[in-house]
């Protein structure tokens, strides 16, 4: 089965903090890569009621369908890929159950019929190789917002802990509650 146990570090960013990073790590926002994210749900938020979420990922013009669950050791995702044709169906409403997801979903009792498309969110995205960690810098728009996130992608909890503390004292970045993409989306919406 096409999965894996992603352990992440996140923190909401000032548009002052995301350019102290991009200083930091001598980057500028040349070097960003689109991504689409497209956003699923039932009526009833049955995947958040789980602490779950469901979204198409554009890049490169590639598609994967990917659905986030939680996990003791962090968030375990299950990946479908998709053509164009099928990610486009699926935005467009006509749902077509893909194996792996179809079997998360099933074994979390979520009906592929009751889910509906809840829009998109766009990112710009800077990755670079840091302390054996993967730093992820994101400026996200979506709804009429602009957002920034600081991730950190870590081999381990414990090194991750460790790497995300010490570039956040060295900065002087405040830790800050930081819920997921997927969330934020929603919140942005008048529901």
């Amino acid at each position: 089965m096409s999965q894996e146990i992603e352990i992440e570090y996140k923190n909401l960013l000032t548009k002052e903090e995301f350019d102290q990073l991009l200083t930091y790590f001598e980057l500028d926002n040349t070097s960003a890569i689109l991504q689409e994210n497209h956003y699923f749900e039932t009526d009833n938020f049955s995947l958040k009621e789980k602490g779950a979420a469901l979204r198409i990922r554009e890049k490169n013009n590639l598609w994967q369908l990917t659905l986030k669950q939680p996990h003791q050791e962090g968030i375990l995702e299950t990946h479908d890929t998709l053509t164009e044709a099928e990610a486009k169906s699926w935005i467009n409403g006509s749902i077509l159950p893909k194996p792996h997801v179809a079997k998360q979903l099933n074994e979390m009792k979520v009906d592929f019929a009751t889910l509906k498309y809840g829009g998109s969110l766009r990112t710009y995205r800077i990755e670079l190789p840091y302390k054996q960690t993967t730093i992820v810098l994101d400026r996200s728009e979506y709804n009429g917002k602009t957002d920034y996130e600081l991730e950190l992608e870590a081999p381990t909890k414990k090194h991750g802990e460790h790497v995300f503390g010490e570039l956040l004292t060295a900065l002087s970045i405040t830790k800050k509650t930081t819920p997921n993409k997927i969330a934020r989306f929603y919140e942005s919406l008048d529901i």
